[in-house]
């Protein structure tokens, strides 16, 4: 029997201002140290590793290759959810962001330390996939702790701009990620493949030091408490999810498709391409994505503010129809190798075609599922959407290396994606105003 105290669904509209203030300062600290953790990989993918890991003799199939362990930690991220989110709704949110923190952060610093292929061969690419993992799962399972620390605080009118500022912590994440990348920028191509490009691995095992420790000064959410006070756990949230409530669970994965898939397109994909299809050089799309992201950082609260107002429907409506409107044009942008019109055009796709999802998505993720099964269902439907959207560059290159360069597969697989994710915000119940169960 539990020996938590009780605690009612209203505590948490009772805690004072400062203290959800506190809570949301320290859940966007968290996840900006484990996004830029994450991050740093897809940066480095597209500058490095294609070239130190997967050293073949045709740059495409090396870069193929490359984006395939990016996948990877994608495809991980549902493990973590599911591994995480179990132990989230049956232990409690708060110890579970404590671990996800140290296990991405420990990956991380290990790949800062790998040996390239030159120097031990075919264990360098297979130790950079187990490490890659190691990111994914601890990704995996820390969105849906630092998600819910807020959102099971919020009050109803202010749900979705409290979520969203909770998001704020990938700009951040990218700012520094893209930031360290770029003032790498200014060292000789020799020194920065030698070198260099282990310095963002390796500093962020202080940056893991300082979020554990903010994390861990945290208090549990006031519904958990009550949950656990009251024996509602659940024994097998999972299981409970896909036999009574798999309707939520589809729903929450189609919603998250076409916000990565545009998000990797646009903030990873294009990193490869303008560099190496464009031939123009890495600090141009460098620029642009660390612009997007400063960009991102001031809307991502709007966004969020909006869906309190209008609706989480409308937000999606009209992300999703951006992201079929803009797919072609992106590409056509692109290929006029203006930097400006580049810098413009990454920022637009981002803005538009990721940002009002990613922004929108924690309120309505969370509404969607019993406080039992929240963790579990939010943290899962969110998770496989973003393994699925994963395998974007890989697809991307591969389309472009069947087709002799063309763009129009990618643009066409952007336009089916957030066709997908507009039928899933049909379908969704319009949950802005009503209260969490």
């Amino acid at each position: 029997m539990s020996t938590v105290e009780p605690a009612s669904f209203t505590e948490g509209a009772a805690e004072s201002a400062t203290e959800i203030k506190r809570v949301v300062l320290s859940s966007v600290i968290g996840t900006a140290v484990e996004w830029y953790d994450f991050l740093i990989y897809g940066t480095a993918t597209a500058l490095v590793f294609n070239k130190l890991f997967f050293p073949l003799s045709d740059p495409a199939l090396s870069t193929i290759a490359a984006f395939g362990t990016y996948a990877v930690g994608f495809l991980a991220r549902p493990l973590g959810a599911a591994i995480f989110g179990h132990y989230g709704d049956r232990i409690g949110r708060k110890a579970m962001l404590a671990m996800t923190i140290v296990i991405m952060g420990l990956g991380t610093f290990l790949i800062g330390l790998l040996p390239t292929y030159d120097q031990i061969g075919i264990a360098a690419p297979v130790l950079l996939v187990v490490l890659r993992l190691l990111q994914g799962i601890g990704l995996g399972g820390e969105w849906g702790g630092a998600v819910l620390m807020v959102v099971e605080r919020a009050s109803t009118k202010n749900r979705g701009v409290l979520g969203a500022v909770v998001q704020i912590g990938w700009p951040i994440g990218n700012l520094a990620a893209i930031g360290i990348f770029a003032a790498l920028a200014q060292v000789p191509e020799s020194d920065f493949l030698a070198w260099a490009w282990r310095i963002p691995f390796l500093i962020s095992i202080a940056l893991v030091g300082i979020g554990l420790y903010i994390r861990l000064q945290l208090q549990e959410t006031p519904v958990f408490r009550q949950i656990a006070a009251k024996n509602e756990v659940v024994k097998i949230p999972l299981a409970e999810i896909l036999a009574r409530h798999r309707r939520s669970f589809f729903t929450a994965i189609g919603l998250k498709l076409s916000e990565v898939t545009y998000a990797i397109v646009a903030g990873v994909f294009s990193i490869s391409y303008v560099t190496g299809k464009l031939a123009l050089p890495r600090n141009v799309i460098i620029n642009a994505i660390f612009l997007a992201a400063v960009v991102a950082l001031l809307m991502i609260p709007v966004f969020g503010w909006l869906s309190d107002r209008i609706g989480r429907k409308g937000m999606f409506y009209a992300s999703s129809l951006f992201a079929m409107a803009f797919a072609f044009p992106m590409f056509w942008l692109l290929d006029t190798r203006d930097p400006l019109t580049i810098t413009l055009t990454i920022v637009i796709a981002i803005t538009f075609g990721q940002m009002i999802g990613f922004a929108v998505g924690p309120s309505w993720y969370s509404e969607l599922f019993a406080a039992q099964l929240r963790y579990s269902g939010a943290s899962l439907g969110f998770q496989i959407g973003a393994a699925i959207a994963g395998l974007t560059p890989f697809a991307a290159t591969t389309f472009m290396v069947w087709t002799g360069g063309a763009t129009w597969p990618i643009s066409a697989y952007l336009v089916v994606v957030a066709a997908i994710t507009w039928i899933a915000a049909a379908v969704a119940p319009e949950t802005a105003s009503k209260p969490l169960n």
